[in-house]
């Protein structure tokens, strides 16, 4: 294994920056986004369920009773789909 000292973080002789191009800064930031669907939790929410599975317990329980009390609900619920 290399030492720090004996990596070296250059690029090579024959590669030239200016050859690269300027790059594009988030190119694939949107499609990544559609495939990704994080939510963030408050601490105080996540002291509460110790694992996502139990976050999405919780979630199509609150769901479910939502639906039993006004007859419809948004979403996949309502589709049949769940996790």
């Amino acid at each position: 294994m290399k030492t720090v000292d004996e990596q070296n973080d250059e690029m090579r002789q024959e590669y030239k920056r200016e050859d690269l191009g300027a790059g594009v800064r988030g190119k694939y930031y949107d499609a990544y986004n559609e495939g990704h669907n994080l939510v963030l939790l408050t601490p105080e929410v996540a002291r509460a369920f110790p694992s996502e599975e139990a976050v999405n317990q919780a979630l199509l329980s609150l769901m479910r009773i939502a639906q039993a009390s006004t007859g419809s609900i948004s979403g996949e619920l309502a589709e049949g789909a769940h996790r």
